[in-house]
């Protein structure tokens, strides 16, 4: 009987204590649970953040191709990418990598092709950089505030080098005669949601790095109004070109949405050169409005009428003589695809183009195909 008692009492023992030893053990698996729980979303978040980060990583670009033909059997020549005649020709393959992360980015631009030549065509260290089209770093240390340093698009001008940029596929006087880009470093501000301003600090013009032959650097400055229907960009760039020659430049351009289909541009421009010891400034001028329509979706026309004064001949090598282009183009579109058939007059004041017997004449008309697609 005794025996049987103490038997009794080891077996509540014994239950008792792989009872407690089941608290402990459940109490044990509860913590783990929640720590894996922890770690999942720990590990789901940072995987989140990470696709977040990797995804602000975007990838752009287009290709473009154009078949010309001058009725003077003669290559138009006189503004920039479109010199052939009765040929098909390349224009430009161009890929864009940009990201913008925690108030830093960068972007690396990167184009191939005859218009990457004509646009970017220089050397540093005897290394060809017209591959280069951009290349830059941003930073804002405050919201309204934003820091670029590297090679970039003008701020001055109306037009694109990017055949998509453009409403037209042939270029203006103006833009041909530059600038396309600057190498320095540019602060924006935001002054309110409609105000904005921009200074910045190049090397030469067109040029990713400095050469002796100017001294200094340039200044390039901007004022901008924009707002849901009219933009208004007020546009500065002034150094020296040479040790004695100094240009500045002051430029217009403006967009009004008049409707839902039209937009209208303008864009007027001069650049004003002062020698040293020479009592007279010298100067070229010009003056573009653009007319584009949207007819539907997949098609819209676009006019393009311009001025250019070039009484010096400073560009062209023909003193007192202006130039005007009328150019009528279409944009028909089908998904990234875009076809731009043109019709291009240019007229001049003075005898200046070559017509197909080799004589000069005054006017220069000229069909073009281009087409471009855009990613």
């Amino acid at each position: 009987m005794v025996y049987n008692s103490y038997l009794m009492r080891k077996k509540c023992c014994l239950l008792s204590s792989i009872m407690e030893n089941l608290k402990f053990l459940l109490v044990i698996a509860m913590l783990f649970s929640g720590l894996i729980a922890q770690a999942q979303d720990a590990v789901a978040v940072s995987v989140e953040e990470t696709e977040e980060e990797e995804s602000s990583l975007s990838i752009s670009g287009f290709v473009d191709v154009y078949y010309q033909y001058n009725f003077n059997d003669n290559a138009a020549g006189t503004t920039s990418f479109t010199g052939a005649h009765n040929s098909f020709e390349l224009g430009m393959a161009n890929v864009i990598f940009a990201k913008d992360f925690d108030k830093v980015g960068f972007v690396a631009d990167l184009a191939f092709g005859p218009r990457a030549n004509d646009a970017n065509g220089t050397s540093i260290f005897g290394l060809t950089t017209n591959v280069i089209k951009q290349l830059f770093v941003t930073y804002s240390p405050v919201d309204k505030l934003t820091l670029t340093a590297g090679n970039f698009s003008t701020h001055v001008g109306y037009e694109l080098i990017d055949a998509p940029g453009n409403f037209n596929y042939s270029t203006s006087y103006m833009f041909s005669n530059g600038p396309f880009f600057h190498t320095g470093i540019k602060a924006d501000y935001a002054i309110t949601d409609k105000f904005g301003a921009m200074i910045g600090l190049y090397n030469d013009t067109d040029s990713k790095t400095d050469v002796d032959a100017a001294p200094g650097k340039h200044v390039g400055a901007q004022l901008s109004y924009s707002d849901d229907k009219v933009g208004v960009y007020l546009n500065y760039l002034g150094g020296k070109e040479d040790t004695s020659l100094t240009a500045n430049q002051i430029d217009l351009t403006a967009t009004f949405q008049a409707t839902d289909a039209l937009l209208i541009g303008v864009n007027a421009t001069t650049k004003m050169y002062a020698e040293d010891d020479v009592s007279e400034d010298e100067s070229w001028f010009g003056a573009a409005l653009y007319l584009n329509y949207a007819i539907s979706d997949n098609f819209a026309l676009g006019l393009r009428g311009e001025y250019f004064d070039d009484a010096y001949g400073l560009q062209y090598g023909v003193a007192d003589m202006n130039l005007m282009e009328y150019t009528l183009s279409a944009n028909l579109t089908k998904g990234n695809l875009t076809f731009v058939p043109e019709l291009r007059i240019d007229v001049a004041s003075e005898d200046f183009f070559v017509d197909a017997d080799g004589n000069l004449t005054g006017t220069s008309p000229t069909f073009i195909l281009g087409a471009y697609y855009a990613f």
